[in-house]
């Protein structure tokens, strides 16, 4: 199994209810928030319901550790920081953690107070089209690899 970063794209005028309701579970409330989860079936049909309005793909250890430094906030609005994850965990730092994160030997649950969505920057130089899917130029649909790249244009 593997590690999936979802982001969502576009926003909520005309959005049918199923996959209102879809993008409520998966904690994606306004455009450019992004989750992290894992690869199980049940996911992978609400990734599909909602495939119109989130991109997502495949994300490493690096990326997990990029979005929770950078974007990693906690309840009350304090950032996270390695000397947080270090008091709080068993993990000596947020890079450890990711490690552990992505290899499934911890969850963000682990990480008291740390909120599971992470409110990204919009992406520099934009998304190419959000009306089409990636494999026809655009920003929907699974992007694979191409994840990284976004995220990191997210940060």
């Amino acid at each position: 199994m593997r590690r999936l970063a979802v982001v969502r794209v576009r926003g909520k005028v005309g959005v049918a209810r199923e996959v209102e309701d879809t993008l409520r579970m998966l904690r994606l409330t306004r455009v450019n928030h992004c989750v992290l989860i894992d690869d199980r079936p049940t996911y992978r049909g609400m990734l599909q319901k909602a495939k119109d309005y989130i991109t997502w793909g495949e994300v490493t250890q690096e990326e997990v550790a990029l979005i929770l430094r950078n974007r990693g906030e906690l309840e009350g609005g304090t950032r996270l920081s390695d000397a947080y994850v270090r008091e709080h965990t068993r993990f000596e730092s947020i890079d450890d953690f990711a490690r552990a994160f992505v290899e499934f030997k911890a969850e963000l649950s682990d990480i008291p107070g740390l909120k599971k969505v992470f409110r990204l920057h919009p992406p520099r130089k934009g998304y190419r089209g959000i009306k089409r899917s990636f494999v026809e130029g655009g920003a929907l649909g699974y992007r694979g690899e191409a994840m990284r790249e976004l995220l990191r244009r997210m940060r």
